[in-house]
């Protein structure tokens, strides 16, 4: 009885020790009703408002080694305004050469909820005819958004991966793109963007791919976890979400959402071809009804070997050139080959493969089967 009433006595635990066992339990309940090749819903989508904004600022790119803009207009006005800046004014008429100045676009990324004084990566390109912006320095441009407002500044050495050398005789040799260079953390925040994501009546979940079946998933997933039916799809895209007002419970919200897996629908079966590339892209979804294929290529050729006719001595002809034409056709047999019901993406590339078609073939090849109702997909040609 000793021995028995060892093996099943139960010891008190500690409050640590609880609260490891039961985080071990919810973990493992977690992965293990987590289904199949599920995905986190912030990898399919995101919450409307919580996005990046683009800026862009115009401005003066200075130090060059003589491969700035020269004397374009635009870039003289832009060199007055920097100077200006600092009390200096450029005498009426005169007109400098800034061979070590460029004009340039400045741009960058404002991502969501950003505050001021946090650092940007911008980029930097030249506007006019600048040979390289290797060395140069840009000088402090205001960054502006779509609404004409200044939300950042930039200011920095720029970085540039590409080399550009000429010679007086005109030759030239570039190595990637040396008229355009980034500067990386070389913007400052100095004003943010209100999403609005805290204040507005619900929260809007948009799928990046429209998807009647994901986007009720989506829904399904958030009632799920939260038991309750605060998620409904919208339409194929937006899941609206109902949420209290208030920052802290809205994020704290958001992220427990964005860290759900649901299991995504199947992409529709879709052909992709470029038929400038010849590139063709079929998706595992394809299928293929039953249809015989027969694929042969038929070649003409046409030489013309011109010979030069000299007239007999003493006959007082002239010398002639008589055409001379030779005619070849050479025609490939293929076999045909018959595809079953239900052929899957393996089968088409083998069968494809058989018959020795190149992509161009293979355009020629997916269009008929379209045409002939035997491929249920979306042909797409870019």
């Amino acid at each position: 009885m000793r021995v028995f009433h060892r093996l099943f006595s139960i010891r008190p635990l500690g409050k640590d020790r609880v609260r490891a066992l039961l985080l071990t339990l919810l973990a493992a309940f977690a992965f293990a009703a987590a289904p199949a090749h599920a995905e986190r819903i912030k990898d399919l989508g995101n919450f409307q408002g919580v996005r990046p904004n683009q800026l862009t600022g115009y401005g003066i790119v200075v130090g060059l080694a003589g491969t700035g803009d020269d004397s374009i207009e635009y870039a003289t006005q832009g060199m007055k305004g920097v100077v200006s800046r600092f009390g200096l004014t450029l005498p009426q008429g005169v007109n400098p050469a800034l061979k070590n100045a460029a004009a340039v676009l400045v741009t960058a990324d404002l991502p969501a909820f950003s505050k001021p004084g946090q650092r940007l990566d911008v980029t930097v390109s030249a506007l006019g005819k600048a040979k390289s912006l290797r060395g140069g320095t840009l000088i402090m441009t205001p960054l502006r958004g779509a609404d004409n407002e200044i939300y950042a500044m930039a200011q920095g050495n720029l970085a540039v991966g590409g080399l550009g050398v000429s010679g007086a005789d005109g030759s030239q040799v570039s190595v990637n793109i040396p008229s355009a260079g980034r500067i990386p953390s070389g913007a400052t925040v100095e004003r943010a963007v209100a999403t609005g994501f805290d204040t507005a009546p619900t929260l809007t979940f948009n799928l990046a791919e429209a998807d009647l079946t994901t986007a009720l998933r989506v829904a399904d997933g958030i009632n799920r976890t939260f038991g309750d039916n605060r998620a409904s799809a919208v339409d194929a895209v937006s899941v609206a979400i109902a949420a209290a007002p208030g920052a802290e419970q809205r994020i704290m919200m958001m992220g427990m959402i964005e860290n759900i897996e649901i299991a995504p629908a199947d992409a529709p079966a879709k052909v992709i071809v470029n038929a400038r590339t010849g590139t063709v892209v079929i998706n595992g979804a394809v299928k293929i009804h039953p249809a015989a294929v027969a694929h042969g290529k038929l070649t003409v050729s046409v030489n013309e070997a011109p010979r030069v006719v000299q007239p007999a001595p003493f006959s007082r002809g002239q010398t002639a050139i008589e055409p001379s034409s030779s005619i070849s056709i050479d025609e490939q047999k293929k076999p045909m080959v018959n595809f079953k019901g239900g052929a899957s993406l393996a089968d088409i590339v083998k069968a494809v493969n058989a018959i020795g078609a190149s992509p161009a073939d293979m355009v020629a090849i997916l269009e008929a089967l379209k045409q002939a109702g035997a491929m249920k997909a979306d042909l797409v040609v870019l």
